[in-house]
């Protein structure tokens, strides 16, 4: 059975295989022509913690494909009066994929183990493959494919979103380079960096110049952990952590200076949300090389790629 977990499991072919799926379904969307390719399914969207992008993408990526997406939120279930693994058995019964966002890779790979049905982690502590996978999509359409992307830097935290795209981006035979003075610890998983070594497609440095020299793509991310926050505040006991962030990481603040200064032709993407000021500033999301916005789209049409995918389903998107 087909899970997207981390892009561990996931190959070169694998890859090239979602970025031509969902590149068509795009093509269809933009001519109002229907995909209805999972008709009576049903994605169980599984949330921990909250979401914007994630939430809708997958969402209207499952109405759009013809099925039905049921969302549920662990304040409002039941999880913390049941053992994990009957509660989430008993999820999965009700639905023909699951869609994690979680605080724990951990828990996304336990119920993932069990090879119910398809598992998607929808962004974990160590990983966020839908994201990664949505922004090769966006550079690939940029480039006017991925074999034309060459260089890919990274700028800031080192955190999951840097751990499945630098993973992606390496699969794929495209430089990655992180500019990052720290890594979010929660985030670090060493049989991901051996296959990021074994790639010899990553290369690590604190010179900002030379990092962006012939870059393709400057990515960033916010140095916050959204458990930092409550109600839009910075909660009490992580003040310090937070002033601390800001310190060591405002020298590789993603701005048009930067830019314009080492790679004018180099394409500025954030995952968002974005924390303006932070990790990107005004100029640089309203750059006119910033793809941020395309980028954000993308989750829909990779999302549905990475369903049709999972549910084998790829052989009637040519035949639409």
């Amino acid at each position: 059975m087909r899970h997207i977990l981390s892009l561990k499991e996931i190959t070169k072919e694998d890859i090239t295989s979602l970025l031509d799926i969902a590149k068509v379904l795009k093509e269809h969307r933009r001519k109002e022509r229907p995909t209805i390719l999972l008709p009576n399914k049903t994605l169980i969207m599984f949330f921990e913690k909250s979401s914007t992008r994630t939430r809708l993408s997958f969402e209207a990526a499952m109405t759009e494909l013809g099925g039905h997406a049921i969302f549920l939120d662990k304040k409002t279930t039941q999880f913390s009066l049941s053992d994990f693994q009957d509660e989430i058995r008993a999820v999965m019964r009700f639905g023909h994929a699951l869609m994690y966002r979680a605080i724990a890779a951990e828990s996304v790979e336990t119920a993932a183990s069990m090879n119910a049905i398809p598992v998607i982690d929808g962004c974990s502590e160590k990983y966020h493959p839908a994201q990664a996978l949505s922004d090769l999509l966006t550079m690939a359409e940029a480039k006017g494919g991925i074999e034309n992307v060459h260089k890919v830097v990274w700028l800031g935290i080192e955190n999951n979103v840097s751990n499945t795209l630098a993973l992606g981006c390496a699969k794929m035979g495209i430089k990655v380079v992180i500019v990052a003075p720290d890594a979010d610890k929660g985030s670090i998983d060493p049989e991901l960096e051996e296959q990021l070594q074994q790639t010899n497609n990553i290369e690590r440095t604190l010179d900002i110049s030379k990092a962006l020299a012939a870059a393709d793509f400057v990515h960033t991310d916010t140095w916050m952990n959204m458990e930092f926050f409550e109600n839009g505040s910075v909660i009490k006991d992580k003040k310090e952590e937070f002033e601390k962030r800001k310190e060591l990481f405002l020298p590789y603040q993603l701005n048009a200076k930067l830019i314009d200064t080492y790679c004018p032709d180099a394409h500025i993407m954030h995952c968002m949300p974005c924390h303006v000021d932070y990790e990107i500033t005004r100029d640089a999301v309203e750059h006119k090389n910033s793809l941020i916005f395309d980028q954000a789209e993308n989750r829909l049409h990779m999302q549905k790629a990475m369903l049709v995918w999972l549910m084998n389903k790829e052989k009637e998107v040519y035949s639409l």
